[in-house]
């Protein structure tokens, strides 16, 4: 199983519905979302994967956002069955189980983020008897032995830069092979950032370059990463403009380089872009870049590729 983390802005939101309602990702991909404010596109959201059954993870004490410290389990006066109950080990995770269990949702069916060796002990006292269905942590060999069943191997894989235009400096990079593996080493899953990264930031500005992120596999099946960036990096006018000289590298990349077999729905609509000179805005490029990588995902897992 795939898990994907999200901080629940609005283009991931966006991204998870689209993928939900044309069923373009099946039940091994399981979205975690981590809600940074409530939204109309948050509930509607929940209810596209809710309408069509597949799973979604929703964390019950966010870190990050308006909700960072808040234990929110009782904020829903119904929750669909298809929603994994989820949790992050910090300082209020006690308190958080307490609340899910009564509203009768038991240790065995959580999913737990521990992603923090601080609260290692709190982990182990807390699930000494029931274990979670799922535990999401990074590779280290003292998590690793805590975490009973349902082990899920969960890093950061994306190299973020500090700007769109650093990302040209190493175009064409390796990204993750965590898929070919993880059963071997006793995990029932993997798990990251997809192409967006761990970190958090309210604040957005205007870039100057415009940078298109795109994972596809390799010969040997590893995951890699091509970064399509503009040329025109100077000053922030002309995005579009920008914008098309991105797409058109990833047109002229698909056309030498590219797999039919992992041509998906979200790439499909770039390429389309690029043939009709269209600029979509820049959130709707960060969103088709998340839908072609979870899309992508789920056709390796269902053996598709």
């Amino acid at each position: 199983m795939y898990f994907s983390y999200f901080r629940g802005r609005q283009y991931e939101l966006l991204a998870l519905k689209e993928l939900a309602q044309k069923k373009l990702i099946g039940n091994l991909v399981i979205p975690v979302v981590e809600p940074i404010k409530m939204s109309s596109t948050f509930d509607s959201t929940i209810k596209a994967f809710s309408d069509v059954g597949l799973p979604l993870a929703l964390i019950f004490n966010p870190a990050v956002g308006v909700f960072a410290g808040v234990d929110f389990s009782k904020s829903f006066q119904s929750i669909p069955k298809n929603i994994i109950h989820s949790i992050i080990a910090q300082d209020n995770m006690d308190d958080v189980i307490l609340s899910l269990g009564e509203i009768g949702v038991r240790k065995e069916e959580l999913l737990v983020v521990l992603n923090n060796y601080d609260f290692l002990d709190t982990y182990k006292t807390a699930f000494a008897n029931d274990k979670p269905q799922y535990t999401l942590f990074p590779d280290e060999r003292a998590i690793r032995r805590a975490v009973g069943m349902g082990k899920v191997i969960f890093d950061d894989k994306f190299k973020k830069q500090d700007k769109n235009a650093d990302y040209a400096k190493n175009d064409d990079e390796f990204f993750s092979e965590e898929h070919l593996f993880f059963a071997e080493e006793g995990n029932v899953g993997f798990g990251d950032y997809s192409i967006i990264g761990n970190h958090y930031d309210e604040s957005g500005f205007a870039p100057q370059a415009v940078a298109i992120h795109i994972v596809y596999f390799a010969e040997d099946k590893s995951l890699r990463i091509h970064h399509f960036v503009s040329d025109s990096n100077i000053g922030i006018e002309d995005v579009a403009g920008k914008f098309y000289e991105a797409v058109l590298k990833l047109s002229q990349w698909y056309k030498t380089q590219g797999d039919p077999k992992q041509k998906t729905f979200a790439l499909s609509t770039l390429l389309d872009y690029a043939d009709r000179g269209y600029y979509p805005g820049l959130p709707t490029i960060k969103k088709l870049s998340i839908m072609h990588h979870l899309e992508l995902m789920s056709k390796y897992l269902d053996g598709g590729i």
